[in-house]
């Protein structure tokens, strides 16, 4: 190993970009994108530290509803969250939750509404450098199940199915770019989607399922539905139930452990009670 690739070896105990080491975090993580979300994230739970802050990965850990809990901002994109979950599971991570915002395509969905996604489209290019191409998106069930009774619990409107997530905000998701560009394909890219179910476009969800999934790790998204790329609807809405319903998706997945150990079992099904 040459000196260049020892000082940047991903294996150091304070991790290169996220400037965390094991303790620093709890097993469960949250994801957005944007650092100042973790503010609004942090503001729901009984406590909090903040125990990094480097470009743009801001991490905080604390506690909710009796559970451990922590908040790693990702930027925007599937290279850097790529970055944050590597780093994460270096330090002991093993249960990741995107919470973010998205466009929804289906035109029942309003703006507001929570978005659980099940598995994703990938189109973004950071998952294809781990793992071939028709390799599925799949988020963890027992993620996806603690969603939706987070959801259910606290009253949220929210819809399950898929999710694309793309590299570019503008032509990958047959926006049009500067002076009116449009990629190939562009103009037709959201209502295939819609005819083929898929509800919300983003940014990061199938790259962090792809790679927990290669990595035997827990993962999911909920994102709140900004625009309806259908209706027309734009508003900065539903952030917040986002963040609340993920944080307590956190805490039902610690009591499905709890649950699991007690049944002697290794998943979590219906059959077993929380």
């Amino acid at each position: 190993m040459t000196d260049t690739d020892a000082s940047e070896d991903p294996n150091d105990e304070i991790q290169y970009h996220l400037e965390v080491a094991e303790g620093d975090v709890a097993d469960a993580v949250l994801l957005p994108g944007n650092p100042e979300r973790v503010d609004k994230i942090t503001a729901l739970w009984d406590d909090y530290e903040e125990v990094a802050y480097h470009r743009e990965y801001r991490t905080a850990t604390g506690i909710y509803d009796g559970a451990p809990i922590s908040v790693t901002s990702t930027g925007i994109g599937s290279p850097s969250a790529a970055i944050a979950v590597e780093e994460l599971a270096r330090v002991g991570v093993d249960t990741f939750i995107r919470v973010g915002s998205c466009g929804a395509i289906q035109p029942e969905m309003d703006v507001g509404d929570l978005v659980i996604t099940s598995g994703a489209v990938r189109q973004e290019g950071t998952s294809a450098e781990y793992v071939r191409e028709d390799y599925p998106a799949v988020a963890d069930h027992e993620v996806v199940s603690a969603l939706v009774a987070a959801a259910e619990r606290l009253g949220y409107d929210y819809h399950v199915g898929l999710t694309m997530s793309a590299d570019s905000f503008y032509t990958g998701q047959g926006r049009p770019g500067f002076e009116g560009f449009r990629a190939a394909g562009g103009e037709s890219l959201v209502e295939e989607l819609r005819e083929a179910n898929v509800k919300n476009i983003e940014m990061e969800a199938s790259a962090l399922l792809t790679i927990a999934s290669v990595y035997g790790l827990r993962a999911g998204a909920v994102c709140s539905v900004y625009a309806n790329r259908i209706t027309g609807e734009f508003r900065t809405e539903g952030e917040s139930r986002a963040a609340e319903t993920a944080c307590l998706a956190v805490s039902l997945l610690a009591r499905m452990d709890d649950v699991k150990r007690e049944a002697g079992v290794d998943q979590w099904h219906a059959g077993l009670s929380l």
